[in-house]
């Protein structure tokens, strides 16, 4: 998704679309190493307006798919929606870190450079669902998990293994004698 810069004046761009997960890279890494599976397109609405010597991007994103619960192995549908904002400015990354050393504010914090004449919003795109997956994804906050023992999922049933909780750290010493 390539956004011009000379479109974006004093008045706001706004745009609209759905693209395939297949056209972000990194969205198709991670769905091919298993951690998540995305059901739809990705949906975007991206309003870019011109803000002094920056542009500034705002947006949402959102798309469909299944995980696979870190507790309980079953596999739960859920939606990524977020939202963002990015200030672009004209220059390289070079030339920002050679202005003077100052304070970071919130402002460049989501602050990117840019060149030419148009910005490629997809890295970013991505970028904001990857970092709304879970790393350990849960089908809901009490999920009971699986028994250690047996296997049987406690949101389902119930199991007759023992749940006692078992300390590792001096095991090795639960049948050690002293002999006087």
């Amino acid at each position: 998704m390539k956004l011009s810069v000379e479109r974006i004046q004093e008045k706001t761009q706004t745009l609209h679309a759905e693209e395939p997960v297949a056209s972000f890279p990194v969205l198709s890494g991670m769905q091919a190493e298993g951690e998540c599976v995305f059901t739809g397109p990705v949906t975007y609405d991206i309003n870019a307006a011109r803000e002094y010597d920056h542009l500034r991007v705002t947006g949402r994103v959102s798309v469909p798919l299944t995980l696979t619960c870190s507790r309980c192995l079953a596999d739960y549908a859920t939606a990524v929606d977020s939202s963002f904002t990015i200030m672009y400015r004209r220059g390289t990354p070079e030339e920002v870190a050679a202005e003077e050393e100052t304070e970071l504010t919130e402002q460049d914090l989501i602050s990117v450079t840019y060149s030419g004449d148009e910005i490629d919003l997809s890295h970013e795109i991505e970028e904001q669902v990857a970092m709304e997956v879970p790393l350990k994804p849960l089908c809901s906050e009490n999920c009971k998990g699986l028994c250690p023992t047996c296997g049987v999922d406690h949101n389902q049933g119930t199991c007759d293994c023992s749940l006692t909780p078992v300390n590792f750290k001096f095991s090795a010493l639960k049948d050690f004698k002293v002999n006087k």
